[in-house]
């Protein structure tokens, strides 16, 4: 009777082993790894099975050009008239996906940045604009949370930022694909955006 328990137990223990693995597998924490990976390793074609790039970076570029003051701040040169760069808003949003691209073809962020400031889009680089945020010295600190809700989730990511002295967090917004999930949206952008030109403004006043 003993054995038998025992035997159940274990496979008790291995069968919930398992669908934690495979939850885990198809989970949002898995997919922002596999995006990891594939930046790591160059391929553009598995980043943008977990990274909706299109997506992502019309996000982004609606978030940044609702943002006049900031990026005043922390792109000078820049023209800065929100009611200027929304009309910009195609041409934008294609720079920041060639930057993107550029980015996981070469790994370099300020070469991705380069190559967008010489397409001449108002000299304003979105790579440029989310080193602010997360720059070179910045390193990953912790998974923050992720909030799952059906078939939608939050991630929050949290990243060092020791030109400021403190950290930040992005959070990502996923969809379930049905075999794997997918970042569609960086939400807090813009939030992210008006907090670094608080620190710089303070930076530069001191």
């Amino acid at each position: 009777m003993k054995r038998i328990i025992l035997l159940l137990l274990l496979v008790a223990v291995t069968a919930g082993g398992y669908f934690y693995y495979q939850s885990l597998k198809a989970g949002p924490k898995y997919a922002l790894v596999q995006a990891a990976n594939a930046a790591r390793t160059h391929d553009m074609a598995t980043f943008e099975r977990y990274v909706d790039v299109s997506s992502v970076t019309g996000s982004l570029v609606d978030q940044v050009t609702s943002q006049g003051s900031a990026l005043g701040l922390l792109n000078p040169g820049g023209f800065a008239f929100k009611g200027a760069l929304r009309m910009l808003k195609p041409q934008l949003a294609q720079v920041a996906r060639k930057e993107v691209q550029q980015y996981i073809e070469t790994g370099s962020l300020q070469g991705a940045a380069d190559a967008a400031r010489s397409k001449g889009v108002m000299n304003i680089s979105l790579a440029g604009l989310v080193g602010k945020v997360a720059s070179a010295d910045s390193k990953f600190k912790d998974v923050k949370y992720v909030n799952e809700e059906g078939e939608q989730a939050l991630v929050g990511l949290e990243f060092t930022q020791p030109k400021y002295d403190t950290t930040m967090v992005v959070e990502l917004k996923m969809l379930n694909r049905g075999d794997h999930w997918q970042v569609t949206e960086i939400t807090n952008t813009g939030d992210l955006l008006k907090h670094v030109a608080r620190l710089e403004k303070q930076r530069l006043l001191k």
